[in-house]
């Protein structure tokens, strides 16, 4: 069971319930529009669905609703962001302009960041530098509930890779994905739904497959893309690696099983080895290159041409971002539909902050 929500309902009920929090408008009304563009996207497991648990970090005293957000080190094309316990949703956008800024001044910029949150979904980040004509990356470390290759215990995030290039009259390239088979968001909507995973996306705690959407509660763990070996998880494995060292060994965050948890009720590793979760982000004039028109008109060349690669029976070839984008348009016109115990969720925070739902 599912109800429908205007996306400016959603929008104006999460900016209250930050504002509730503490937050400043300013910051409030940024992490409301990162965290519904979620839901816009179709990224159901990204949106409204984590407000709650935003909601219990903060009671919990893990997340600080009025952060000194800043660079504590950087170079003309580098820095490192220090988040102060902030909201991710917060403190990514502000890393991702300092990007955007040095990648002005001297063609490309890097950002990695210390002492965050969870930031929503890492396509909206990456997307912030298509209107400078730029190439935008973003990723982050998450919560460790992924089982490197050959191993039954948890050391890495589902930790997501987001790249965002720019075209001249198609829409944007947008690649954003998790390096695992499937994200743990992905997994909490089959519990809502009462249904199984595929083979491939969970072991048990004795590194078995598992098809029971319940298995991390019973400790076991999600898979690296690919599933297994003889499936490619080695790659998904090492893309997992990558993104963890990016995002957290060069920022000064806690990396792999020391990563903190985005639940409250699961308490922080003893002896953290850095400040709280950790992104990456970078952004690329596409000028620093080529001439940007010659380039986004070729990019058009090659979006046109994968898109009409012939294709199997019953099927579209699409491009990266093709889905979201659609999806995007008809829930701004249909609405966003919210499972039950997501509504439920919401319906007790805004009973919390005596607010209207």
């Amino acid at each position: 069971m599912e109800k429908i929500f205007s996306y400016h309902h959603l929008l104006e009920f999460t900016h209250e319930v930050f504002v509730h929090m503490g937050c400043s408008l300013e910051h409030a009304r940024l992490a409301s529009e990162v965290l519904v563009a979620a839901d816009l996207r179709g990224i159901d497991s990204h949106g409204v669905a984590r407000l709650s648990g935003y909601v219990r970090l903060w009671e919990a005293g893990r997340i600080n609703a009025k952060p000194n957000i800043r660079i504590v080190h950087e170079t003309p094309s580098t820095a490192v962001v220090d988040g102060d316990a902030g909201l991710g949703l917060v403190v990514a956008p502000f890393a991702m302009q300092v990007a955007i800024e040095k990648a002005k001044a001297v063609g490309t910029g890097w950002v990695s960041v210390k002492n965050s949150n969870h930031f929503g979904i890492a396509g909206y980040h990456a997307m912030q530098a298509l209107e400078h004509d730029m190439i935008g990356m973003a990723m982050t470390n998450a919560s460790p509930l992924v089982a490197p290759t050959f191993s039954k215990e948890r050391m890495l995030g589902t930790n997501p890779i987001a790249v965002a290039i720019p075209a001249k009259e198609q829409p944007a390239f947008v690649a954003d994905f998790a390096t695992t088979t499937a994200a743990n968001g992905k997994l909490e909507i089959l519990q809502r739904k009462n249904l199984e995973a595929p083979i491939g996306w969970i072991q048990d705690k004795d590194g078995n497959p598992s098809t029971n959407a319940h298995e991390l509660k019973n400790g076991g763990a999600l898979l690296p893309l690919g599933g297994d070996r003889d499936h490619g998880s080695h790659k998904g494995y090492c893309l997992g690696a990558i993104v963890d060292i990016f995002s957290a060994v060069l920022s000064g965050a806690n990396y792999g099983p020391w990563a903190p948890p985005f639940v409250s009720f699961l308490p922080l590793a003893p002896d953290p080895v850095g400040e709280g979760l950790g992104h990456f982000f970078g952004a690329m004039r596409v000028d620093a290159f080529r001439p940007a028109d010659e380039f986004k008109s070729h990019m058009d060349t090659w979006i046109n041409r994968f898109r009409n690669a012939v294709p199997v029976e019953g099927k579209k070839v699409l491009i990266p971002g093709d889905p979201e984008r659609e999806m995007n348009q008809h829930r701004l016109e249909n609405g966003i539909p919210v499972l039950e115990p997501v509504v439920k969720d919401l319906q007790e925070v805004a009973d919390k902050f005596k607010l209207n739902f």
